[in-house]
């Protein structure tokens, strides 16, 4: 019997998001693919050091304990490798004990084609091209930059944040402020604030997390509390008063409920994220990310106006 993904949260991975390859791919760019394949080949035994996502990640797969004969998330590796030098991506995942057990390798072909077969929620990747290619054709991606900073702790919770405008729900109205200021963005959004904004390409993800707080929820009642939650979802936009109650109407006609939302009106991001410490951000702004980066894993959605050269977002 076909083995069923659509009531499961499916990511979509680089072994570029999972681990840190900056040495394996210095030598495929110096040395050329002949050495890289012997270099992988001696090197098959030798466990890839973890990489930016590898918290998120590992965090989330442990939310599989919640139904273990009916998983409510799978992740699968989409490879730019073959399988002959992916083996060694393979053999990392078992050693760091992570859950993943399906793999697509592609010998250099970009991966976006397979997002929708799939059903991917979420195409992770530090590959900038295989990014850009996943957003033009219209499907859920993250670059996953670089960062000297993330969590290997054991602790439990899986704390997410998302940027709002170009993530969560499309640049409608951040074209708006683009083009008419923002005067024109706040009448906009005192307009339409009961009206909620259409979705954008991270909103599956986000609604598939809301299910599976659902299912900790009914956890934590059956076992009287002996359980406790893990997942923790915010909101962090430079929306504020009067922009912020079309937010909460989107959420609402979505069923989510988010644990927390952060409406700065142009504070800096960071300032908060640093607090919260989520174990990945997701904005589509490069500027916010340049800070945020430095301090927690920070991913780029490179969709809408403003990642065609256009001003600041709000």
């Amino acid at each position: 019997m076909p083995y069923d993904l659509s009531e499961r949260l499916v990511i979509g991975l680089a072994s570029s998001a999972l681990f840190d390859l900056a040495e394996s791919d210095q030598v495929f760019r110096e040395q050329g693919e002949a050495i890289y394949r012997t270099y992988q080949r001696d090197n098959e035994d030798v466990p890839l050091e973890v990489g930016v996502a590898f918290p998120f990640i590992k965090r989330l797969l442990s939310l599989n304990d919640l139904s273990p004969d009916n998983p409510p998330i799978e992740v699968m590796l989409l490879s730019r490798n073959d399988p002959e030098t992916g083996l060694r991506v393979m053999k990392s995942i078992e050693h760091h004990g992570l859950g993943i057990t399906r793999a697509i390798f592609l010998q250099g072909r970009y991966p976006h084609r397979f997002i929708p077969a799939l059903n991917i929620s979420l195409f992770l990747s530090a590959n900038k091209q295989d990014v850009d290619q996943a957003i033009l054709a219209g499907h859920p991606a993250g670059q996953v930059l670089s960062s000297g900073d993330f969590d290997l702790t054991d602790e439990e919770e899986l704390r997410i944040a998302f940027d709002f405008d170009g993530v969560l729900v499309t640049d409608e109205s951040e074209t708006i402020y683009q083009q008419q200021g923002i005067e024109a963005f706040r009448e906009y959004e005192r307009t339409n604030a009961q009206v909620p904004a259409e979705s954008g390409l991270l909103a599956d993800f986000l609604r598939k997390l809301a299910r599976i707080q659902a299912l900790e929820k009914r956890c934590e009642e059956q076992t009287h509390g002996r359980y406790h939650p893990k997942v923790r979802v915010s909101i962090v936009t430079a929306r504020n008063a009067p922009a912020h109650e079309r937010v909460i109407h989107t959420m609402r006609s979505w069923g989510v409920t988010v644990n927390e939302a952060y409406f700065l009106g142009g504070v800096a991001k960071e300032h908060v994220l640093g607090i919260i410490k989520p174990h990945i951000f997701f904005d589509d702004q490069a500027s916010h990310l340049s800070a945020t980066s430095d301090i927690l894993p920070s991913v780029h959605v490179p969709f809408g106006q403003l990642n065609q050269g256009t001003k600041t977002q709000v």
